[in-house]
């Protein structure tokens, strides 16, 4: 994605909340971001949402302890526009960890151009290594309380049971 493409930078943001809705089997996944008078709603995949956590938790686990004592600081201006809600489901996620303000600068895209050739929705928003850290467990901790795999095929299996493959439909696994 293109730096200047961005339609909504959001800049540092005073709020980032990872969110799921729905039965296990059955659930969305969302991402609140707030920013001055914007908020933003980036509808996930739960492997996104998994992918995103296990990549931050990484990112601050490699930081040496002066680096987590040195603190973020953002030097983005914040999002001075308009009162504004920005809602897609996010189709490309991105991001880098910036040395310099020892933040993290993520972006996300929404789906393929309209048909009147409007561009897809994009944000682009600056998080600390503490709402790195705090978003990271907590998307893991929504990814990891869905159904539970079967452990011969890895498949989810659903409240209701589950016929593994592995087993030729001659044993039914039952959650919990």
């Amino acid at each position: 994605m293109e730096p200047g493409a961005i339609q909504y930078p959001l800049g540092p943001l005073s709020r980032i909340a990872a969110e799921t809705f729905g039965e296990p089997g059955r659930r969305t996944f969302r991402l609140t971001l707030e920013s001055g008078r914007a908020t933003s709603l980036l509808w996930l995949e739960k492997e996104q949402l998994f992918q995103l956590g296990v990549g931050l938790r990484e990112a601050v686990q490699r930081q040496t302890e002066s680096e987590r004592e040195r603190g973020s600081a953002p030097t983005a201006p914040g999002w001075s526009g308009a009162e504004t809600t920005i809602e897609f489901r996010a189709r490309i996620l991105s991001g880098r960890h910036d040395q310099d303000t020892n933040s993290f600068y993520l972006q996300a895209q929404g789906g393929e151009e309209s048909e009147s050739g409007e561009e897809p929705p994009s944000v682009s928003f600056w998080i600390t290594v503490d709402q790195a850290a705090a978003l990271a467990e907590e998307s893991l901790r929504i990814c990891a309380a869905g159904r539970p795999p079967c452990f011969l095929c890895g498949l989810p299996i659903d409240p209701q049971g589950h016929v593994c493959p592995r087993a030729n439909g001659h044993a039914v696994f039952e959650s919990g």
